[in-house]
């Protein structure tokens, strides 16, 4: 008789429920028949502990504090580290791991799983960021290169713990590899969605403005980074150049730039335009692109954003929508040009022009929809799923002993 698979344990620092990659992740093992603990943040009102889709989950009373100061963060990062890796010692003596998987950031996090590795448990840090450019992207004023350098040396030395390193796409592997890690120690696997949670044919289809409105819709982190600002401008432009042209901004999710939008829109006098629902499920995310005519996926041109491609670009592209992206390297190189509306990144006129391409132009409008459709299929979870279990299985210890 085949002994039962012993669990995997993950760390990470952010509300579970709301992790995409993390959630795929996991449910993929539990699927594949290894069980899996996570060890996450716990919202105000969430049980300490519970299961969902099979996978179990530990939620430690840590809290985010999102658009905070950078003490505050360290200090909430700190916290989540210590709770983390006691939670883990004590969950191990009962549960015998056979691996540990670290999500980041934070980078230091990786430290949470010391104990276990030094008694022989592998480490798998799945670097969800690049830290040190996100930081320079995030917090610009306070990047220098005593906070970049200290930076850099976390990252090096939790990925010199590790046992391998994952990285969400090739150019992220690719700065990997400069910073002279070994090329056996690091693997790939991207964040495209998963085809059953965004099935174009399980929603409503709407005809493009089919009310005689143009929706647009956004559904992520409402933060700097992502220029939300610059659409919001965008939206104006096409307000004065055509009044005729009714036009919608739909945004789902949270950040710091909340009361930032509601400001530059009332400033614009679009304030009626522009629609804040607040972070929906992730299991809505789709019906809520179901429902636009165009999916946005803005960024603003950066060292950080030059090596990142959102995930909403799979997302509208699945759900059979014509996608307005921001014109970037991690992007062009999974995308043709003939797949997206592309725009120049920071340039409000040229993401008003694409926003108009898209209404204008019917034909062209469809073809791109259809192509970036289905090469968004070929990059799609349930291809990278096989990959990513096979890292984990690789380093998987299921020896009773340990």
């Amino acid at each position: 008789m085949t002994a039962p698979r012993r669990p995997v344990a993950m760390l990470v620092h952010s509300y579970y429920e709301e992790d995409p990659r993390v959630r795929r992740q996991a449910e993929t093992l539990v699927a594949a028949g290894r069980p899996v603990d996570v060890f996450s943040l716990r919202r105000p009102g969430d049980a300490p502990e519970g299961t969902l889709e099979g996978v179990r989950v530990t939620r430690l009373d840590v809290q985010r504090h999102q658009g905070s100061p950078i003490a505050t963060y360290l200090a909430e990062y700190t916290a989540f580290l210590v709770r983390a890796g006691f939670a883990l010692a004590r969950a191990h003596r009962r549960r015998r791991y056979a691996l540990v998987q670290v999500h980041t950031p934070p980078d230091f996090l990786a430290f949470a799983a010391l104990p276990l590795r030094l008694v022989g448990i592998p480490l798998l840090l799945d670097l969800h960021e690049a830290t040190p450019e996100f930081f320079r992207s995030r917090w610009p004023r306070a990047s220098n290169p005593l906070t970049i350098g200290g930076l850099t040396v976390v990252e090096r030395l939790s990925t010199a713990i590790a046992d391998r390193v994952l990285s969400v796409n090739q150019a992220r592997h690719e700065r990997l590899l400069a910073l002279g890690i070994p090329a056996r120690k690091l693997g790939v696997v991207r964040n495209g969605p998963v085809l059953a949670r965004f099935d174009p044919d399980a929603h409503p289809r709407r005809a493009f403005m089919a009310d005689g409105t143009l929706r647009l819709a956004y559904a992520g982190a409402l933060t700097p980074l992502y220029g939300l600002v610059d659409v919001v401008d965008a939206i104006a432009i096409l307000s004065g150049q055509r009044p005729d042209l009714a036009v919608e901004l739909h945004l789902y999710g949270r950040g710091d730039s909340e009361d930032e939008l509601r400001r530059r829109a009332a400033e614009r006098a679009i304030a009626d335009r522009v629609v804040l629902h607040g972070r929906i499920p992730l299991d809505k995310v789709a019906a809520s692109l179901a429902a636009c005519d165009i999916a946005l996926s803005p960024i603003r041109r950066n060292r950080f954003s030059e090596i990142s491609l959102s995930t909403k670009v799979f997302e509208g592209a699945i759900m059979e929508k014509p996608v307005v992206a921001a014109d970037l390297p991690a992007a062009r190189a999974e995308f043709d040009a003939d797949m997206l509306a592309w725009y120049a990144p920071d340039d409000v006129a040229d993401l008003a022009r694409a926003i108009l391409r898209v209404v204008d132009d019917p034909a062209w409008r469809d073809a791109v929809a259809g192509r970036a459709a289905a090469r968004a299929r070929e990059l799609a979870w349930d291809g990278e799923a096989p990959r990513y279990v096979a890292f984990v299985e690789e380093l998987a210890r299921d020896r009773v002993s340990s």
